[in-house]
């Protein structure tokens, strides 16, 4: 019983840590986008999390973690009940619920900043939803459920693909079906700078997620007695550093100065990019993929944004999308077992990158769906009006900083 409990403490302080992870998503997206829109981000961030936690519950854990159909979707377990011996847990079922769920809510979250400040609130919701009970538990199933994925030797430890690029994917459909901001891209289709209001909100954000992490991939061994999270928390911490140093400096040498929000999205992508092989890698290893990762990061960025005319407030896609595909495939040269450069051959390679294609394609065909779906019915974007007065007073009927305006009283 001592080591159950040692077990379920860990998981449970390892979930609390993701849960909070939700305030970096939302500092983050908050900061890199204009005052005006502050109040809806919040809004959006946190009603992700309350609407995915019932979903989640009722839903998506049974089709992620049920007793498998043909290794494509669970089928058992709805509402929290029935059995899950299956799972072979050495935990209480109901704390690897919560942990589960706290993943689930990074996965949907991801998409916010994406298509903030001109997506209607009602139709975030609605995505967060089916995101969180359907699209994302399929996925989850084949690789970490006992599907398809997991039995041809997947590896994606905590979620470079199956969360990250999940949200990542979701993020480039959603704003590629949205549209740019209003004064994004002029008449010759070159961006435009929109900075964001609040760098320092953002800077906290990338503290507290990468303060997060450290429950994120640490707490997917679903043991405190597994001292391989120390391996994981260090390898975790150095791709973390790596993304953040060489951002840094591409950023200096493409643009003449050290940019603030490209090297913030730098250590971010070192997370994502280490996630999937966190458990598998060589300390060394770790520190080549959070480096590419750095470096990726702003190449997309510029992709995205300068050839695919794409508006992404935050980065979301070449940070969650990119950098989790990538790191992805890392794992099959990288892992110390199997790994390319450790004599495993391609075969592992092969596995990961089918993986990678695999989500990438269901991800990227059903959001597609959903996002038409919403457009035709409730609509996708608010006003042109709406959007230039801000969505917190067009949406929410306030102001975020409502200090800087003069109110009258009733």
């Amino acid at each position: 019983m001592i080591e159950v409990a040692i077990d379920t403490i860990w998981v449970l302080l390892a979930a609390f840590l993701v849960f909070f992870m939700q305030a970096g998503f939302a500092m983050v997206e908050a900061g890199f986008t204009r005052a005006k829109n502050a109040g809806n981000i919040i809004m959006k961030n946190l009603m992700d999390f309350a609407c995915g936690s019932l979903l989640y519950w009722a839903v998506g854990f049974a089709l992620m973690f049920g007793v498998t159909r043909g290794g494509i979707i669970g089928s058992s377990g709805f509402f929290g009940g029935g059995l899950f011996e299956h799972l072979e847990l050495d935990i209480p079922i109901a704390a690897f619920l919560l942990f589960q769920t706290v993943f689930a809510a990074t996965a949907a979250t991801i998409v916010s900043g994406a298509m903030a400040e001109r997506t209607k609130f009602i139709s975030y919701l609605i995505y967060s939803i089916v995101i969180t009970a359907v699209i994302y538990p399929v996925v989850g199933h084949w690789a970490w459920g006992g599907g398809w994925l997991g039995k041809l030797g997947f590896i994606d430890f905590a979620g470079s693909t199956i969360v990250h690029s999940v949200g990542g994917w979701a993020a480039l459909v959603g704003a590629a079906v949205l549209g740019p901001r209003l004064g994004k891209f002029n008449s010759e289709g070159k961006p435009n700078a929109i900075p964001g209001h609040n760098i320092t909100l953002s800077a906290l954000g990338v503290f507290i997620l990468w303060f997060g992490w450290f429950g994120f991939n640490p707490g997917s061994t679903i043991s405190g007695l597994n001292l391989s999270i120390a391996h994981i928390a260090v390898t975790t911490n150095l791709s973390a550093a790596a993304g953040a140093v060489l951002a840094m400096i591409v950023s200096w040498l493409r643009y003449g100065k050290p940019d603030v929000s490209l090297t913030l999205n730098g250590a971010l992508a070192g997370l994502v990019g280490i996630t999937a092989g966190t458990a598998a890698v060589s300390f060394f290893g770790s520190v080549v993929i959070g480096a590419g990762a750095g470096v990726l990061v702003i190449l997309a960025v510029e992709f995205i944004e300068k050839v695919l005319h794409i508006d992404d407030p935050v980065g979301a896609v070449a940070v969650h999308g990119v950098c989790g595909a990538y790191g992805t495939v890392m794992v099959g040269l990288f892992a110390t077992d199997g790994g390319l450069f450790y004599g495993g051959g391609m075969a592992l390679l092969g596995v990961q990158a089918l993986g990678v294609l695999a989500v990438a394609a269901w991800i990227m065909s059903t959001t597609f769906i959903l996002f038409k779906v919403i457009q035709v019915t409730v609509g996708l974007r608010v006003s042109a009006s709406e959007e230039e007065g801000g969505l917190d007073t067009g949406e929410h009927g306030m102001n975020a900083y409502a200090d800087f305006a003069m109110r009258t009283a009733p």
